[in-house]
This record gives C-alpha cells, sequence and structure tokens, in this order.
C-alpha cells in the first residue's frame, strides 16, 4: 500500500493541514483559526490533537505515514525542529516542535521556514515544473523567498533567501529589519501604498488615485494595481516604481544563481500578467545576457495550497 505525506503550513492567522500522496497529489485537506493566546503555547498541541483526530475519523494509523512536514514562520533550527523568534505567533521562547509531534503522533517530523516551504511547493508540483534550479519570491504582507539549486533548499548558515531584504534603493525607505532600502519596502503590499503616498505628493496630473489619497480614503495595492490596469496616471508611476525594484532584484538572482525559473506569488502576484510583463521588461535590463536567454520569470500556480504540498515533500526524505 502506498504511504502517504501529511503537510502544515502554520501561519499566524490559520494552520493548514492536508493528506498527499508520495506524488504530491492532495486528498484530504482542512485548516483552523491559530490560537496565539498564552505566548502561542496553545499552537502545538493543536495540532497534534487535530492531526491525531483526523487520523481517527479516516480510520488511519501513524504507520501509513512517511511523515510529517511543516512550514512555520521564525527561525527554525532544521537539525533539533525547534522555532525561535515567530512573533506574529506569540512564539518568545524556543518551541520544541519535532520533539512534541513525533512523541504524540509517532509519526517522523521535519520543518522548514515558511517562505522556504512555499519555495518547494511551487517548484515541486507548481510553476518550477520540478526543475533543480528555481528561485520564489512571494509578494504578501512582506516579501519573502525561498532558493532551491541542484533540487536542494538553499539555507546557508541560516537566513539564504532572504530576498526581500536584497537592498535596492541605497538610503530609502526605512525597513523592519533596520535597513534602508529592502525589497519589501518597496514591492510587498504595504510598500506598494507607500509608493503610491509619496508619488502622489509630487503628482499634479488627473488621477483618481491621487484624489483618493488626497480625500484620506484607504487604498490597498489592488486598488492602485486595478486603476493602474485602467489607465489611471499615478496608478501607472506607481507600479513602473515598484516593476522597476522587482526587475532589479529579479536580475540580481538570475546573475548570482541563474535558475531556470524565478517565480513570482504572493497576494501581489493576483495582478498576473500586467504585473509579470513590467517586472521582465527591467529584468531583461538589469540581467547578465546569458541570463536573459536562460532564466525564465513565471507566476505561482498554486496558491494558498504551495505552503502545505512544500511541506509535505519535507518529508520526503524519511522515505
Amino acid at each position: 500500500m502506498d504511504k502517504k505525506l501529511i503537510g502544515i503550513d502554520l501561519g499566524g492567522t490559520t494552520i493548514k493541514f492536508a493528506i498527499l500522496t508520495e506524488k504530491g497529489e492532495i486528498q484530504q485537506k482542512w485548516s483552523f483559526e491559530t490560537n496565539i493566546l498564552d505566548d502561542g503555547s496553545h499552537i502545538v498541541p493543536d495540532i497534534v490533537q487535530s492531526i491525531n483526530h483526523h487520523l481517527s475519523l479516516y480510520g488511519m494509523e501513524p504507520e501509513q505515514f512517511i511523515g510529517i512536514g511543516m512550514g512555520s514562520p521564525g527561525t527554525v533550527d532544521l537539525n533539533e525542529g525547534t522555532v525561535t523568534g515567530a512573533y506574529n505567533l506569540n512564539w518568545k521562547t524556543l518551541q520544541e516542535v519535532k520533539k512534541v509531534v513525533e512523541k504524540e503522533t509517532k509519526i517522523a517530523f521535519a520543518i522548514d521556514n515558511d517562505a522556504n516551504v512555499a519555495a518547494l511547493g511551487e517548484r515541486w508540483k507548481g510553476a518550477g515544473e520540478n526543475d533543480k534550479e528555481v528561485a520564489f519570491i512571494t509578494l504578501g504582507t512582506g516579501v519573502g523567498g525561498g532558493l532551491v539549486s541542484n533540487g536542494n533548499l538553499l539555507h546557508g548558515l541560516g537566513a539564504a533567501g532572504e530576498i526581500g531584504h536584497m537592498v535596492v534603493q541605497p538610503k530609502g525607505y526605512l525597513c523592519t529589519c533596520g535597513n534602508h532600502g529592502c525589497l519589501e519596502t518597496y514591492a510587498s503590499a504595504t510598500g506598494v501604498v507607500r509608493v503610491a503616498r509619496d508619488l502622489a505628493e509630487e503628482f499634479a496630473g488627473d488621477s483618481k488615485l491621487k484624489r483618493m489619497l488626497d480625500d484620506g480614503q484607504e487604498i490597498t495595492s489592488k486598488i492602485v494595481f486595478d486603476l493602474a490596469k485602467e489607465d489611471d496616471l499615478l496608478g501607472k508611476m506607481v507600479v513602473d516604481r515598484v516593476c522597476y525594484y522587482l526587475g532589479l532584484a529579479c536580475g540580481n538572482i538570475g546573475n548570482l544563481l541563474n535558475p531556470s525559473y524565478i517565480v513570482i506569488g504572493g497576494g501581489v502576484s493576483a495582478a498576473g500578467e500586467f504585473l509579470l510583463s513590467r517586472v521582465e521588461k527591467y529584468f531583461l535590463e538589469f540581467a547578465f545576457p546569458t541570463v536573459r536567454k536562460s532564466t525564465q520569470l513565471k507566476l505561482a500556480q498554486l496558491g494558498n495550497e504551495a505552503g502545505v504540498i512544500g511541506a509535505a515533500s519535507l518529508a520526503l526524505r524519511f522515505k
């Protein structure tokens, strides 16, 4: 009988689960809200309880699984299976995730950073087409990423793949990391709004986006992109500025790693080809000639499922 995988995508608001085949096909999935009360002390027990409950529900035994893989925010110790510094989970101290999950479920457990895991998902079953050389950028509240080379995630000494903290504008916007001009400050959902506010101050022409900002209306990155698609002059300027920085970052990633694909995902990427074609224009400007011909920019394909699929793939090491 073919053994299964369990993938877990641990987020600050929701924990998503899936049972998958060895080939990465999702067979069952469920989720529940993350309880971050009491310093996040309920999270791991809730995960264990949910797994055991669902295995019982489906009439399954631990022996039927190759392993459990999980993506988590924060700094992950891959060998120890611990997490520190996951502040959106209220985890202020070291969390012994692997030890607890393995003891309570009797299934082998592997864990990695959530952005890395999403990269693995897109690489395995999404836009990365199971290629050995794939870079992944996720544009959400922040900008995350993961780098796969020779089929393996790059970890460096623990902080490889921090694409959001590539400096794209020296002396630029102050980032939460303490540096100035990080990609995250321009290309995240909040970064797009920040760029819009800044450009609106100097803008004198006719623009719905300018009027909305001047009126103090709430705007989002989606509103900016939607207006740009409708030919709003300020909207187009904002999108162009954001895509310039993204293209610069992609050019640098391409020149450094020369992957087959640079995959762009996350909420902001919902702008689709409108975003991709503009990023590509600047990527071609900054990429080394050989890289221009060999590295392709693509939109992510898995959406919210990238996390659970990539997490499950971590467990393949237990085969």
